[in-house]
């Protein structure tokens, strides 16, 4: 392959792939029951929609892929995706989404060198000092049809402003206004997310987002490489989708390395070995705060096991939600051991693995005869299985 052509395909590898943003409508793939759930209660008045799932399932890149899908038909994304965070209250949520609104829906919104101003009014200077429900409805009244993404709804700390913004979509809801919101966050119902109104679940369209099964991060790694006219063996890809666990963000990351380790042997069909080299670039691209957390589950003075109870944890099988049980690492634990081995052997390693000296790297709910574990952070899991096949612990799960 010619120097400048290596140069080219290196370059369009790395457009073909998205590990480091929201995916885009471009590259996301699958997921079309959960946008066909969203786009159903977007065109619908007084419909509005709560996705919500492990954090890294994709969550925000489908919220993404539906604004722009609409973005002929409604007014506008109206002001894209506004982020919560620990110090959002109700007043300063409505506060920031309305700045992105021009006042005329024809004007487009411009910044001063402050990037808070503008230079034409927008909705926020309607809102009064004491921001309500009551206050944002009548606002949003008769304005034409906008779509308000809200991403990490769990991150909001003060109680009442998830009861306040239950009370605006009830609201919007029952008074018929043409607006939609979509709010994005880490649950496992909607009740853990929104548990404020009974009533307002009439109004809302509930979008679980389960991990990605096998074929649709397949279709992720097809798509990708197919942009770039490259092609993967069988084996390099069921790796990829064993690694990644389902989360799209590993899928794009092991994709985009596998694919630059075979094109930089001059080569367009990924094999096995290229998926081990993009596993070793993974993990040195890790987010500290993974390798941090990673270390901290897994030491402890005098003491071995726990880096082989985290690996078995991070193979046994899980419901919809990520949970397993002691007994479900029976089967990878002894895999791992060579031998059989009995849950006594590490039930108080995961029970450590569930208080603050471990982590917590997992979190526990009691069942009815015992507990269910997850972990905590979903992209935890996919790192272990990484650090396990760096160090040359081969598990027949990942063969």
């Amino acid at each position: 392959m010619a120097p400048g052509s290596k140069i080219d395909l290196i370059e369009r590898i790395a457009a073909s792939f998205s590990p480091s943003a929201p995916i885009d409508s471009r590259v996301y793939a699958g997921r079309e029951s959960q946008i066909a759930d969203v786009l159903n209660a977007c065109v619908q008045r007084g419909q509005h929609v709560v996705i919500f799932g492990e954090r890294g399932a994709g969550k925000t890149s489908l919220a993404n892929t539906i604004g722009q899908m609409l973005r002929t038909r409604f007014t506008m994304p109206a002001c894209g995706t506004i982020n919560c965070d620990q110090t959002t209250t109700f007043a300063s949520l409505w506060r920031s989404i309305f700045s992105e609104i021009a006042l005329s829906r024809n004007a487009p919104i411009s910044r001063n060198q402050g990037g808070t101003d503008r230079a034409q009014g927008t909705l926020a200077q309607l809102l009064p000092e004491e921001v309500t429900p009551h206050s944002v409805r009548t606002i949003l009244q008769d304005r034409g049809k906008f779509l308000i993404i809200i991403d990490e709804v769990d991150r909001i700390t003060d109680r009442s402003t998830t009861t306040l913004l239950a009370d605006t979509i009830k609201s919007l809801s029952d008074h018929a206004v043409d607006t939609t919101l979509v709010l994005v966050g880490v649950a496992e119902s909607v009740d853990t997310l929104i548990a404020e109104h009974e009533s307002v679940q009439r109004a809302l369209i509930q979008v679980h987002m389960p991990r990605m099964s096998q074929a649709e991060i397949d279709r992720i790694i097809d798509n990708g490489l197919a942009a770039v006219g490259m092609t993967i063996e069988p084996g390099a890809r069921r790796r990829i989708y064993k690694l990644s666990q389902g989360l799209p963000h590993y899928a794009h990351l092991l994709g985009m390395h596998a694919a630059l380790a075979a094109a930089a042997q001059d080569r367009t069909l990924i094999d096995i070995e290229d998926t081990q080299r993009a596993l070793r670039k993974a993990l040195k691209q890790a987010q500290q705060s993974i390798s941090d957390d990673y270390e901290r589950a897994v030491t402890d003075a005098g003491e071995t096991l726990y880096r082989w109870v985290l690996l078995a944890c991070a193979l046994a099988n899980t419901d919809e939600h990520g949970y397993f049980t002691a007994g479900e690492v029976v089967a990878p634990m002894s895999l791992l051991m060579k031998r059989d081995c009995q849950a006594v052997l590490f039930a108080r390693h995961l029970n450590a693995f569930c208080e603050d000296r471990h982590g917590p790297a997992l979190l526990r709910t009691p069942i009815a005869h015992g507990y269910k574990y997850k972990f905590r952070n979903a992209a935890m899991q996919p790192y272990v299985l990484m650090k396990g096949l760096e160090a040359g612990i081969v598990a027949p799960e990942l063969t």
